[in-house]
């Protein structure tokens, strides 16, 4: 691991698990508009950097929530072993897209951080 790779992760894990949540949503929200752009080497970016942001937060959750992430951070890794294909191909791009976003949607939902109370 790069010491870039490892000072990300300090920081990331040393917030709370609704914050490194919705990090993950973010970037899926992220990964779903690069998507639509000419610019596969952002998808690809993104895609590995929630990768390790799954990993780093799955460890550290309730068991039920813990097996989603790990079920997502599996698609990714696949998308990444094909992503060639997936993206010179429209509708298997559109399809990641549409997955992303509700991945993001659901992890959103996960963190909690829309109905905490705002001070």
């Amino acid at each position: 691991m790069n010491q870039n790779l490892d000072k990300k992760q300090v920081h990331f894990q040393s917030e709370n698990t609704s914050l490194r949540l919705g990090h993950i949503a973010s970037n899926l929200a992220r990964l779903r508009t690069f998507c639509d752009t000419a610019y596969p080497e952002a998808v690809k970016s993104v895609a590995d950097e929630t990768m390790c942001f799954l990993e780093w937060t799955a460890a550290e959750i309730e068991p039920e929530y813990a097996e989603e992430l790990v079920n997502i951070q599996v698609q990714l890794a696949r998308w990444r072993l094909t992503f060639d294909s997936i993206w010179s191909n429209g509708s298997e791009r559109r399809n990641m897209s549409e997955q992303a976003s509700a991945w993001s949607e659901r992890i959103l939902d996960m963190s909690g951080l829309l109905s905490e109370p705002i001070a």
